[in-house]
């Protein structure tokens, strides 16, 4: 109860600095599982989310008018960049271009109209408001995260139910109070309003209207409205909203379904919204929430730090709402695209620099492995379109991803150092590799793992030169986003962001080869990895390049790519390792956060939990909580608190720092990433009640366990695939018990021989 106690005051506290509108939008002290405030929201990015993976919702009110922001993760504008696909575009033109110093030609052929062209982009769907000035003023508006249902409720008596359905492709609301329906109107996103469009840059967002799309229609008939729009080349989508009176009560269901040339066809929004009003809403809560009930009972997690509690729980939450299989990936916004007349931040895209990255983290040890496959098999299944990329920009065998994407995978250009990034797939095979080890999927590791890894890997084989002391390098090499875009963001030897995946991607091609005992192709891997130098280090750490220390400040942590989260360097090696990795976070220390991005702290968390450092990764992680996120726990990548904990104070709305942020808290909680896994290995000292359920592992273990008094009481690990566990005692010299036999080894590592589905039980032998 005290739990919930502190939760009310942090909570209050939490929405005023994550507010930065004129009216405050306080949050109201509740139950962690719940998300309540005293009014609604009057900005689109604080609107309640709600959502599946393909459509979303945003609830807020917009000048006097409830207003429900729609909208589908495909809704896309697709055409093509004009500036790729010619004979510049080539890695070689570029540094043809670096090595002249005529670099200038290169941004103006391909960062240049990245920024000035408004397509290809990620564009919004529609509006959905009632009138509600009848219903007077406000009393609660609570988002239950246990049953991702939105309600509102009104001094009056009037009250407001809404979800988006956990599996398909609609959302419901119900006014019960009203003794008639209220007025409602179905928008059309800005496309074709009178007045002059503004080129504005990406991160502002580009004006609608630059689109040059015709106007929509927007039809009625009875108590059903459906807004059909036409878009670039063929696309169309179609936004269709009923309402009926139901007991006692008005609800309405609403959809949003997209068509474009050569995709499957799926059914029209009105078709669905035909045949599921009559059913009723309360069918369709009921399968919805049996979906959320299961989704929450793959993990848990209790820390006495109500703000990173209440944190975890609420990108639990997103991430839920905003990944799915079958779905296309997270992307910048996922399915809560602007609604403010302009295209999304930085065009709603995939960023596969960093961005699409970070928001998987967490999917692994939280044990969401369902959600994370959208991402798998999103780029298995544009494949072959990365390898005529490949082909065709690199003009090598194997396989690269653009570092920008369109929903289809196709290039979208920008700074090219990392739009065309020549390590892009590399980072995305990491999650290969992690699907495989969290699961133990011999199929997966046959079919999908090894041969993109493979592929990779054969990439770098004909990309590399020979540089000095016979040693292999690229061309030339960079490191996100270290100079940004000018010529200096290259380097002439290989930085260690590309080294650190390259080296990575070889070692873990070696690693499966054997795996899967194909002696040849793990000889010949380990050979082309003894080709490449080792991470440059010096004093400072892990440097961005050979002689290149970090020096300045920056949001990108891209130097230290092999220590997290690649593992070359680690600091459970001790040692060397170890040195370097204190070092670096020294220097990170050191240099301030001055330019650094929400995502920044989140990343920031994750490192230091690696280090076992648990003060620095839960204060990491703390600021970014309270200073980076809006009320509805959006990342805003500016700090919103006023505190100067960094010189960005924008808000410009993206993911991966969320997702990133609840890795970080499960990396405190548990580590396995070395093959032995360790519980509570980072958490502060004054942490001594913590427990957690259901945590996987490497291994595909799945670990429960709680420590209470400072002393970890009891430990039950489940083994789905059967294996030797290997777990570093936490029972210090204090007596336990186990209910299978294990030995405990010189380094104090528990060693149980589990079979398919056994589940071995520790506990504290109480004295």
């Amino acid at each position: 109860m005290k739990i919930i106690e502190k939760l009310g005051l942090t909570i209050m506290f939490f929405g005023i600095l994550g507010c930065s509108q004129k009216k405050p939008f306080m949050l109201m002290p509740n139950s962690a599982n719940h998300l309540n405030f005293n009014h609604l929201p009057t900005s689109w990015d604080e609107g309640i989310p709600l959502g599946n993976g393909m459509i979303g919702a945003l609830i807020w009110e917009k000048e006097g008018k409830l207003r429900f922001s729609l909208d589908r993760v495909d809704l896309w504008d697709l055409r093509p960049m004009e500036n790729l696909n010619t004979p510049k575009w080539k890695y070689s033109w570029v540094y043809d271009q670096w090595k002249k110093d005529q670099y200038a030609a290169v941004q103006q052929q391909f960062d240049v109209p990245y920024d000035q062209s408004p397509a290809p982009s990620k564009i919004p769907g529609a509006a959905l408001e009632f009138d509600i000035s009848s219903l007077g003023e406000v009393q609660s508006v609570d988002l239950d995260l246990d049953h991702a249902i939105c309600e509102i409720h009104w001094k009056n008596g009037v009250k407001l139910m809404a979800f988006v359905h956990a599996t398909k492709t609609m959302g419901w609301y119900r006014f019960e109070g009203l003794k008639s329906p209220l007025p409602f109107t179905l928008l059309p996103p800005a496309y074709s309003v009178v007045g002059e469009s503004e080129a504005q840059n990406p991160v502002t967002g580009q004006d609608l209207r630059r689109l040059g799309y015709p106007k929509g229609q927007v039809v009625k008939s009875g108590g059903s409205v459906t807004y059909d729009q036409e878009g670039w080349g063929g696309f169309q989508y179609q936004v269709s909203v009923g309402t009926k009176p139901k007991e006692n009560a008005w609800e309405g269901c609403w959809s949003i379904s997209s068509a474009f040339p050569g995709w499957e066809k799926t059914p029209l929004a009105e078709a669905v919204v035909r045949k599921m009003l009559p059913q009723g809403m309360t069918e369709s809560l009921a399968s919805h929430t049996t979906w959320w009930h299961q989704y929450w009972s793959k993990s848990s997690i209790q820390v006495p730090d109500s703000l990173l509690q209440r944190q975890w729980l609420l990108e639990q939450y997103k991430f839920g709402s905003a990944a799915r299989a079958g779905a296309p990936p997270v992307s910048l916004q996922a399915v809560w695209t602007a609604d403010n007349g302009k295209l999304p931040p930085w065009k709603g895209d995939f960023h596969h620099d960093l961005n699409t990255q970070l928001s998987y983290w967490p999917a692994y040890s939280a044990n969401h492995l369902d959600e994370e496959m959208g991402f798998i098999d999103w780029l298995w299944k544009y494949r072959e379109t990365f390898k005529s990329y490949t082909k065709e920009y690199y003009e090598t065998d194997g396989l690269n991803v653009p570092g920008v994407t369109t929903l289809i995978g196709e290039p979208m250009g920008g700074w090219i150092q990392y739009s065309f990034g020549p390590t892009v797939s590399a980072w995305l095979a990491h999650h290969f590799y992690l699907h495989w080890r969290y699961t133990m999927d011999r199929e997966f590791l046959a079919q999908k793992a090894y041969p993109w890894i493979k592929d990779v890997a054969l990439h770098f084989e004909k990309l590399a030169v020979l540089g000095e002391n016979d040693m292999l390098q690229l061309p030339i090499s960079s490191s996100p986003e270290i100079h940004n875009n000018g010529r200096e963001a290259w380097f002439a030897e290989t930085t260690n962001f590309d080294l650190a995946l390259i080296r990575w991607t070889y070692e873990k091609a070696a690693e499966l080869a054997g795996a899967l005992q194909l002696p040849e192709e793990k000889e010949k891997w380990k050979t082309l990895l003894a080709k490449w130098p080792q991470l440059a280090v010096d004093g400072s750490g892990l440097l961005l390049a050979p002689h290149a220390p970090l020096e300045a400040s920056h949001r990108h942590f891209s130097h230290l790519l092999g220590y997290h989260p690649l593992g070359i360097v680690d600091f459970s090696k001790g040692g060397t390792d170890e040195e370097i990795i204190k070092n670096t976070i020294r220097t990170l220390d050191s240099l301030g956060s001055s330019q650094w991005v929400g995502y920044s702290f989140s990343w920031l968390g994750n490192a230091k939990a690696r280090a076992f450092d648990g003060e620095g990764a839960a204060q990491a992680l703390k600021t970014f909580a309270s200073a980076f996120c809006l009320a509805n726990s959006f990342h805003v990548n500016g700090d919103q608190s006023g505190k100067g904990y960094s010189s960005f104070t924008y808000r410009p709305f993206t993911l991966e720092g969320n997702f990133a942020f609840a890795a970080g808290l499960q990396e405190m909680l548990i580590q396995s990433h070395t093959g032995t896994v360790q519980l509570f290995p980072a958490i502060p000292k004054d942490w001594k009640d913590v427990r957690f359920d259901q945590l996987r592992t490497e291994g595909a273990f799945l670990v429960s366990a709680e420590m209470k008094d400072g002393l970890v009481r009891t430990m039950r690990i489940k083994a789905e695939k059967g294996g030797e566990l290997l777990v570093k005692s936490p029972f210090g010299k204090a007596p336990f018990e186990c209910s299978m036999n294990y030995r405990l080894n010189a380094d104090n590592i528990l060693v149980v021989a589990l079979g398919e589905g056994e589940t071995v039980h520790f506990s504290l032998i109480r004295s």
